[in-house]
């Protein structure tokens, strides 16, 4: 499902606009995104939680040339899906 499939969705089902569907969409991600940025975890009961991770240094290789290289390390995004969503999927 695309963000255009997701508001026309959205739009339908909650008898509202496709423009406040889509305003709507952009402010959740939005959101989220301000609040993973800030090192917060976001819980949506029955759907899921958003965290940042750490992922460690480590060393790689480079697949043309098979020399190592040094990965620096990073923070990631992770989600856990809630066990309704996780019932639902099954």
């Amino acid at each position: 499902m695309t963000k255009v499939e997701l508001v026309t969705e959205i739009a339908s089902e909650g008898g509202i606009t496709k423009a406040q569907a889509e305003k709507a969409v952009d402010e959740f991600i939005a959101a989220v995104s301000g609040a993973l940025a800030a090192g917060d975890k976001i819980t949506l009961v029955g759907f899921g939680t958003f965290s940042v991770g750490e992922r460690a240094e480590r060393e790689g290789r480079n697949p043309r040339t098979g020399e190592k290289i040094k990965i620096p390390a990073s923070k990631v995004v992770k989600f856990k899906a809630g066990k309704t969503l996780s019932e639902k999927v099954k």
